[in-house]
């Protein structure tokens, strides 16, 4: 009687009560393959001899009249058989767990934290540290997009868009998801607070704590969960430029805020698309309230134009060059374009018109705060340069001295009172400060 252990990926060499044959038990799959090398003739000896089965199928391995056992065959298969195992299952869990972090969202985090960072590093930019930053970011957000999953894996089984995941298809037990959420949340955290600082990974932490047991929560209670998660969307930003500065300024408050404001029309136009099957899932969005759709426009469109000066400020504080001003406007009315045809029509189409320029949207300004970004030291030589400038500008008014004014500074000197000179306005430059008196 042969006896198979289930789930073990060994071999193990076991021999009948016959001494004629020999099996072998191999287990693939949950399945079990055996080896015979058995001679015997009769009515218990249906597979042919010297030969392994695979499945149903019996191969061939060696002479009908040999009864001994290539051990190195049965190693070789033995080993590949273990192989293909541990490839099927770093296959299944590797794409569990990137959706359980919903990679590609995650990326989007990680594009934030790195683009803050390098606005926060002036013109040295440590590349280490980005990397351990992004990194750290980007456990944290797999870790928050987890538990998120986590509860409500009953909402996503109702759901024709997330009944797939891998908690509602039952891919993955919710046991080994949390596992798996809190390990990355706590290495993603301690790297952010021993290659960084404990300013960036505050920062990560409550992020994670506001998305997964605030944000989470609301979604299933008030509409205004979509007004938590736009600043839940903001901290990325911030955590980048408070890992490479060690602070928080008014310079870095300028993307996190262009990303909440972006982040409403972006919702507003998922919620409106996705309603039927928000209202399924049991999710309390702004546009199930809304069956006109006249508030979900508007709320985005407002949004949309609070874009519109973010590239004036940027330049005024600082931060780019000029050329951004203008590029930012332009990207900020073409969105508002999109916002105001939805508000006009308030259409699916329209609303996916709004979703994909607001997917456009995000890296275009990003790509435009790198390229123009302006370093302090470009900022101190240009103001180094301006004073100098100003310097030499009096210069250009100076002549010899005639006869007549000589005259006069004799004249001081004896008493006399000489008229006001200008000494700060010189021609051809009227934007100068006010001209300047002084008495000798």
């Amino acid at each position: 009687m042969w006896r198979n252990s289930v789930g073990c990926f060994s071999s193990k060499l076991l021999t009948s009560k016959s001494s004629s044959s020999t099996r072998i038990p191999l287990l693939r799959h949950g399945g079990v393959v055996t080896r015979s090398t058995s001679t015997a003739a009769g009515p218990e000896a249906t597979h042919p001899a010297g030969s392994v089965k695979v499945g149903l199928e019996w191969v061939r391995t060696g002479s009908p009249g040999s009864s001994a056992v290539d051990l190195s065959s049965f190693a070789a298969a033995t080993g590949c058989f273990k192989g293909r195992d541990v490839v099927d299952m770093a296959k299944h869990y590797g794409r569990c767990y990137s959706e359980l972090s919903k990679a590609r969202l995650s990326m989007l985090v990680v594009a934030t934290s790195g683009t803050g960072y390098i606005l926060g590093s002036g013109s040295a930019i440590d590349y280490m540290g980005l990397c351990c930053t992004c990194a750290g970011t980007m456990m944290v957000a797999a870790s928050a997009s987890t538990l998120n999953q986590v509860f409500e894996v009953k909402n996503d089984a109702k759901m024709n868009r997330t009944k797939k995941r891998p908690l509602p298809s039952g891919r993955i037990s919710i046991p080994h998801a949390v596992t798996w959420a809190s390990s990355v949340g706590i290495v993603g955290t301690a790297l952010l607070a021993s290659k960084a600082n404990m300013l960036a990974a505050g920062l990560g932490a409550s992020n994670l704590v506001l998305y997964a047991f605030v944000y989470t929560p609301l979604k299933q209670i008030h509409p205004i969960n979509t007004w938590v998660g736009a600043i839940v969307g903001a901290i990325p930003p911030l955590l980048g430029w408070a890992a490479a500065s060690g602070q928080v300024s008014l310079n870095g408050m300028l993307l996190p805020a262009a990303l909440y404001f972006w982040q409403i029309p972006h919702f507003m136009a998922l919620a409106y698309m996705c309603r039927k099957d928000y209202a399924d899932g049991g999710f309390k969005m702004f546009s199930l309230a809304d069956a006109s759709g006249q508030r979900t426009a508007s709320v985005a469109l407002r949004n949309c134009l609070y874009l519109l000066p973010l590239g004036y400020l940027a330049y005024d504080w600082g931060l780019t060059s000029g050329w951004f001003c203008l590029e930012s406007t332009l990207l900020a009315l073409a969105i508002s374009g999109t916002a105001m045809s939805f508000y006009l029509n308030r259409t699916t189409k329209d609303a996916r018109r709004m979703f994909h320029a607001s997917l456009l949207y995000l890296p275009v300004f990003m790509s435009g705060l790198l390229v123009h970004r302006v370093t302090e030291s470009e900022q101190q030589m240009t103001m180094e340069n301006t004073d100098k400038i100003v310097e030499m500008l009096p210069s250009l008014g100076t002549t010899e001295e005639t006869p007549e004014e000589k005259r006069m500074k004799q004249s001081v000197g004896n008493g006399q009172r000489r008229s006001p000179v200008a000494y700060a306005s010189v021609a051809p430059f009227p934007f100068l400060p006010a001209p300047s008196y002084a008495e000798f």
